[in-house]
């Protein structure tokens, strides 16, 4: 009994990642995104994008910048106008408390940032920081323009193939690094 309940707890407080799950690392100095069981590559997606003015562990809505940060997968969404989305877990605290202390979120949203992470639910998306970042696809946009410039709102973009490539790998609760 004791045995379950501290398993429980465990389970309830987060657990370290085990060698055998997958996660996601992406280098936005490399431009690539990687699908990782442990500290093995399983797969690579080259030439991804991100925001159109880069990244930043200061994200605010509407500044087009990706949030660095460690996130989860929240939600999926198959009917986008970028072909899938994986929405990410962000705001999270870590941002949530730097904001704060810069003054760019009141108490409230904080609380509300806080209560989610702790529940391992989606944070609030319409805060100051922004929200409704993720990781997608195309759509019907411009292969070329993909290729040659960070286009996103501050997302991170795949071709509509890879897209759907990362989708057997990835599920809501996947571990995302975006540094």
């Amino acid at each position: 009994m004791r045995a379950l309940l501290g398993l429980l707890v465990l389970a309830s407080t987060g657990s370290p990642v085990l060698a055998s799950e997958i996660r996601i690392f992406i280098d936005t100095e490399t431009d690539t995104l990687q699908v990782m069981k442990g500290d093995a590559v399983v797969r690579s997606y080259e030439n991804i994008a991100i925001g159109r003015y880069g990244k930043t562990y200061f994200k605010v809505m509407g500044d087009n910048k990706t949030p660095l940060g460690k996130f989860r997968i929240g939600w999926t969404n198959g009917n986008t106008r970028y072909h899938r989305f994986l929405g990410l877990t962000y705001p999270d605290l870590p941002a949530a408390d730097r904001a704060l202390v810069d003054g760019r979120i009141n108490e409230s949203q904080w609380q509300a940032i806080r209560r989610a992470s702790e529940a391992a639910a989606v944070p609030p998306q319409k805060t100051p920081l922004g929200g409704m970042i993720g990781i997608h696809g195309i759509g019907a946009g411009d292969r070329g323009v993909h290729q040659d410039f960070n286009w996103t709102n501050g997302c991170v973009a795949l071709t509509n193939e890879e897209i759907e490539d990362l989708l057997q790998w990835v599920k809501i609760g996947t571990a995302v690094e975006i540094r």
